[in-house]
């Protein structure tokens, strides 16, 4: 388990790295997304299924949408993605596919680390003691939203 826990950490160092190494915005959101199903493999192998349930839902997915969405409506780039732009993530999740793949042949993780929370656990924690770090969180991702489409704007377009 610990080569396995091991292998998805450099694998979500590796991806973030790419991110912050990428000049196009596609292809830093390519390696995003692995860098996130990263995080999520690890999750998993902790025993937390349902935070790595909720990485997927809402960083790979919704998050990933508002993030194209922004590079779309920016429009300055080529959204065209080339076929070798997709080597290095197809690796990379193929990495973690076979990954989980191994750990459901082998079984999930079990211990005090693999108890189980609920969806109603999670919403009275984020909503209860920890609901200034949630708005927190919730303001950043707007400035981030703002910034990208003021920086990313062109001069002829007001």
């Amino acid at each position: 388990m610990n080569l396995i826990f091991g292998a998805s950490a450099v694998v979500a160092v590796a991806a973030t790295i790419m991110v912050i190494t990428r000049r196009n915005a596609v292809h830093a959101l390519l390696y995003l997304v692995v860098s996130f199903l990263a995080v999520a493999v690890i999750m998993l192998l902790l025993g937390a299924a349902f935070v790595a349930a909720l990485e997927i839902i809402i960083y790979a997915g919704a998050i990933m949408v508002l993030f194209v969405f922004v590079v779309m409506l920016i429009g300055h780039q080529e959204i065209a993605i080339p076929a070798r732009a997709w080597i290095g993530p197809a690796i990379m999740g193929t990495l973690l596919l076979a990954e989980v793949a191994w750990v459901i042949v082998n079984g999930a993780p079990t211990g005090p680390a693999a108890t189980a929370e609920g969806p109603k656990a999670v919403g009275m924690s984020l909503f209860g003691p920890y609901i200034v770090g949630t708005e927190i969180s919730a303001f950043l991702l707007l400035a981030g939203l703002v910034g990208a489409f003021h920086l990313g704007r062109r001069e002829g377009r007001k």
